[in-house]
């Protein structure tokens, strides 16, 4: 076992953890941050996604020894229920979330470009969501929430 210091959310948390335990193991099985969605486990769907100081990361291929001292920000951590994040509400406005399994990964993606990237056009947006699959929306009413939410921004 190896000790770990995670920055999640804002929370400080120490734990030891196999050498080979995802973040996604330790986000959703230690700490009950099931909004992390379990995916492929091929890096390939994008569900697992979360913010690794700032940087969209596939945490069902990062082993959590790797994320030791990082910030780690999961949809959790970015609105609540009384105060959702402009994302949170454009999503549910333009009916982006059908089945909802791709949306914490898809959000936390969109959160990334939208903190470097103000107003990004169509084509920004389609780009920076590329690694996150979406079987149910077809992907116009995630742009069109993305893009909206680009507008509340500062």
């Amino acid at each position: 076992m190896e000790p770990v210091t995670l920055q999640i959310n804002g929370a400080t948390h120490r734990l030891f953890v196999a050498p080979h335990r995802t973040l996604l193991e330790t986000l959703r099985e230690d700490l009950g941050l099931t909004g992390t969605k379990h995916g492929c486990e091929l890096g390939e769907c994008g569900a697992c996604t979360v913010l690794v100081d700032g940087t969209p990361t596939l945490s069902c291929l990062t082993l959590t020894v790797e994320a030791s001292g990082s910030e780690i920000v999961t949809i959790e951590g970015i609105g609540t229920v009384a105060h959702p994040h402009p994302l949170q509400r454009a999503f549910a406005e333009f009916g982006a979330a059908q089945c909802g399994y791709c949306t914490p990964g898809m959000i936390l993606t969109a959160k990334a470009l939208l903190d470097h990237r103000a107003r990004p056009g169509s084509d920004e947006i389609g780009e920076a969501i590329a690694g996150n699959m979406c079987r149910c929306t077809g992907y116009l009413p995630i742009i069109r929430a993305i893009a909206a939410a680009a507008e509340e921004l500062p």
